[in-house]
């Protein structure tokens, strides 16, 4: 999070109302809308309830209250809003507290297929409905609590099993591969080709395998990893992850599926 944003987050007023433009709130209307024709078929189960729990306005960008009343419900969980980029320092404090941060800006027409950095949609579509899920939910506060802890060194190790996860991750169900990843949740190129290619590698998870695993933020995933069932996130949050993090750096990274990038 060492790069500066092109995105300026908007402060919330004194009610802790964000005023959007109606050029921002149609960009999420049309993302959203663009979306909803992606998943069904695709988004794992507990994800397309979340969604239905969390009632999201289609229309126009949602107010952190209104997510908030439904996470709180739920899981006990918040948002909260964050400038564009921030310290993985308060990253990680942030989940240690059942506070998923949003970035409250959206991305403009230019970029409207694509961005690096996670915008409001992302977050909040891609993200939220699984938060009011108790196995993901406790997941990512257990994640939050091990990287608020770790060195600078082992969060980039921790960083590869939110990426195949939180981010990336696919279940293996009796009907097909389902997406509970934000990052694919929130992309119908991705949501479209984590189903149904046959390109990328699909593979059982294994914590210490993800750990070891490159992965580029900037192309199309050409490896995933797959669990049965989200309750298995509980099972992942129970094993000793810092032993794991250090037997992956002992034994170093797998080869990675991807060309090097470019030198800029």
């Amino acid at each position: 999070m060492g790069k500066q944003s092109q995105y300026v987050s908007k402060q919330p007023d004194e009610n802790g109302i964000i005023h959007w433009s109606d050029e921002e709130n149609q960009v999420w209307k049309d993302l959203v809308e663009r979306q909803l024709e992606c998943i069904p078929g695709k988004a794992c189960d507990e994800y397309m309830k979340g969604l239905e729990l969390l009632d999201l306005p289609q229309d126009r960008l949602p107010q952190m209250h209104e997510v908030n009343d439904v996470l709180e419900r739920e899981t006990g969980w918040q948002v909260a809003a964050v400038p564009a980029l921030i310290p993985f320092d308060e990253f990680f404090r942030l989940l240690a507290n059942k506070q998923f941060p949003v970035a409250t800006f959206i991305r403009t027409r230019e970029e409207f297929d694509y961005l690096q950095e996670p915008d409001i949609f992302h977050e909040i579509f891609g993200h939220c409905p699984l938060l009011t899920n108790p196995a993901f939910a406790h997941f990512t506060h257990q994640y939050g609590k091990l990287g608020y802890a770790a060195t600078p060194k082992e969060r980039v190790y921790l960083a590869r099993l939110y990426w195949f996860t939180v981010e990336f991750g696919l279940l293996k169900t009796e009907e097909g591969i389902r997406i509970y990843g934000g990052g694919i949740l929130s992309s119908p190129a991705e949501t479209e080709y984590a189903v149904n290619s046959d390109t990328p590698e699909r593979k059982p998870l294994k914590a210490l395998d993800a750990l070891r695993t490159p992965y580029r933020i900037d192309i199309i995933q050409p490896i995933y990893y797959t669990i049965e069932s989200v309750d298995e996130l509980f099972k992942i949050s129970d094993m000793d992850i810092m032993a794991l993090v250090h037997e992956a750096m002992e034994l170093g990274l797998f080869e990675p599926k991807f060309p090097p990038k470019d030198a800029a």
